[in-house]
């Protein structure tokens, strides 16, 4: 039985017909970047997420450089953030001249709290919390340490669309969070596309302006500004996928909830915490002798991922930091364990009962 890690094809044929309606009303209304496509979508993915604005952009990753940017943090400045996540993370830091500055992690991946006070500076400006495979961190912890230092949070919410912490969604716990739409995603675009989202009208209103190269008006540039505007067809399709985001994620919970059941007292699996309804963007468990694994369930025909193997502190960008193996133990220890597997609403609970038999044989 062949398990596949994503399934897109089998995405486009459920949806090919409301997909090609949308992208042909884009098409024949002659607004091909930004205009009235993106604004609907923005109104529909601000409510989502109990913010006040919305602001597409070209990817996530442009969504933390435009942030930091819009709140003035550069060259000097220092950006708590966890090192388990993938690059963009901490790259946006870098990208506007601040200092990435790294705590470790909870056995859930999340951010740790209690690790805050260590890493914090006179030169702490902001902490990015990074909602790991569709959960969402602590972040009434996280916020009242940053409201006790005046400290900005951002949300690196990029995994945890529709994601539920005590009835508040992803994207609501910060000053501003950030959205991918990449087409691994929850809500997935086919190509490249991001969010911010804010209730904070003066950064929304300097983000709008970034994006946009700065521009006021088609003549007047306000300040030097980006390239990094959502189009029209990938907000389309987004806006298409949007009413489906609930059953995408009751589906994966459903799955989730399954390997749960099939794997208890074989591997460590991923939990909701009590008040918390997470999204499974991944669904990563924590297993020994994980490559030999992996290369078993791929013989088996299941295709599985790893996110992340090397750990950021530990890639080459850090070398000037002067970051250390051993600097963050659990997220090291994590590493070497992690596994995701296949977890999208396009599973069959076979496919599901195949990938648990693979791994108890495996262990057995």
């Amino acid at each position: 039985m062949k398990v596949p890690y994503v399934d897109f094809s089998g995405q486009y044929a459920l949806e090919k017909r409301k997909l090609m309606a949308a992208i042909d009303k884009t098409l024949s209304g002659g607004e091909y970047i930004l205009g009235r496509q993106v604004e609907d979508f923005e109104k529909e993915l601000a409510a989502l997420c109990g913010a006040k604005y919305a602001l597409g952009v070209a990817n996530g990753t442009d969504a933390l450089v435009l942030i930091l940017k819009a709140l003035g943090i550069g060259p000097g400045d220092e950006v708590i953030t966890a090192p388990n996540s993938f690059v963009a993370s901490a790259s946006c830091i870098a990208l506007v001249g601040a200092r990435p500055v790294f705590v470790d992690v909870k056995d859930n991946q999340l951010m740790d709290p209690a690790k805050l006070a260590k890493a914090l500076t006179p030169r702490t400006k902001a902490i990015i919390p990074v909602h790991l495979t569709g959960k969402i961190c602590d972040m009434e912890a996280i916020n009242a340490f940053a409201r006790k230092h005046k400290l900005h949070v951002i949300e690196d919410a990029a995994q945890a669309i529709g994601a539920l912490r005590h009835g508040k969604a992803a994207g609501s716990f910060g000053i501003a969070a950030t959205f991918s739409f990449h087409p691994l995603k929850n809500l997935n675009a086919a190509g490249d596309a991001g969010a911010v989202v804010t209730s904070d009208p003066a950064l929304a209103d300097k983000i709008r302006l970034l994006r946009n190269h700065g521009l006021k008006s088609r003549n007047e540039v306000v300040f030097w500004g980006y390239n990094s505007r959502l189009d029209s067809i990938q907000a389309a399709i987004l806006q298409s996928r949007l009413k489906n985001l609930d059953k995408v994620i009751a589906a994966r919970r459903r799955n989730a909830d399954l390997y749960r059941k099939g794997l208890s007292g074989v591997v460590d699996c991923p939990k909701d915490e009590r008040g918390c309804q997470d999204a499974y963007h991944l669904f990563v468990i924590q297993a020994d002798r994980r490559d030999a694994l992996q290369a078993h369930l791929q013989e088996n025909g299941v295709s599985t991922g790893v996110h992340y193997p090397v750990p950021i502190h530990l890639q080459a960008p850090c070398k000037t930091l002067g970051c250390r193996e051993g600097d963050f133990p659990d997220c090291e220890r994590q590493s070497l364990r992690i596994l995701s597997l296949p977890i999208h609403q396009y599973l069959k609970p076979a496919q599901i009962q195949h990938v648990i038999k693979s791994i108890k044989e495996f262990y057995r």
